[in-house]
Formats: structure tokens, sequence, C-alpha cells
């Protein structure tokens, strides 16, 4: 079982942001974290689930993913994600995002668990402040995707 905890943020939303995610399978922990120049939140929330699971090396893991985004987390634990694919995305922001989840998602058994932001959960606070420092900080990449399609999209 490999567990993992995830959080986004954006300053300004949109504005500068980052993603943060710790990782543990057994005795290893992983941490990533990465900024961008101009971004929103949920595509920092969406980002951080992708990234976290776009790092497992092996197939079929079982994994859960604490999250506290109602957006991550009910879109794939309600099922709108899926129905939103069967309509290609039709007037659904982040359809980049969510495209590139749903084919990381598909090669690994995962469940999502929501997780109180900002609250008394260490793991998601230490996500917390990855993404945050991520988004302060000055190695910040671009959102290609939103800088090119801007709000019709973000």
């Amino acid at each position: 079982m490999i567990t993992i905890y995830t959080d986004g943020s954006a300053r300004g939303n949109p504005g500068n942001g980052g993603y943060g995610v710790v990782l543990l399978s057994g005795a290893h922990r992983k941490e990533l974290s990465q900024g961008y120049r101009l971004t929103t939140n949920n595509k920092m929330e969406l980002l951080s689930v992708i990234v976290a699971l776009e790092a497992l090396k092996n197939p079929n893991q079982q994994v859960i993913i604490y999250s506290d985004s109602k957006y991550v987390v009910d879109s794939v634990e309600k099922g709108w994600v899926f129905n939103w694919k069967k309509i290609n995305f039709k007037k659904k922001k982040n359809s980049d995002l969510w495209t590139r989840l749903l084919r990381i998602y598909e090669k690994h058994k995962v469940k999502f668990q929501w997780v109180k932001g900002h609250a008394t959960n260490p793991l998601n606070n230490h996500c917390d402040l990855l993404a945050t420092t991520a988004a302060d900080g000055n190695n910040l990449l671009v959102d290609e995707w939103y800088e090119k399609f801007g709000a019709t999209e973000g």
C-alpha cells in the first residue's frame, strides 16, 4: 500500500501557484514540489495528484490519496470525471489535467480520502507548506496550457 498526501495552492487564483506531495511506502518517504508563475488553485490540486501517481515506478499499486480538495476527491470518488470523459470534457475546465490524471489513474488501484485542509493533519499541512514555498520561490515554471487558454480553461 502506498499512501500519498497532496496539496495545491495559488496566490491570487490566478497567480503564482505550486503543489506539494508526500509519498509514503513502508519506510520510504519522498517529497515533491514545484511552483508555477500563473495558474489556479484547482490546477495545482489536480497536478499534485498527477505528479504523485506518475512518480510510482510499478503499475497496479494499491494507493490511497489524501487531499483537502473536494474538487479532486469528489470528481473521482463520485464518478463525475468518468462522465466528463464520455462527453470529451465539453465545457469542463482543466480538461488537459483531467485527461492526464485518468491516464495514470487507470494504471493503479486508487482510493481518495478527503481531509480537512489547514487543520490537524500534519502531512496535509506539510504538503501545503511545500506548495506555498514552491509558489513563492524563484524556480517557477510556465503553465503553458493556462497561459495559452487562460480563464476559459482554468
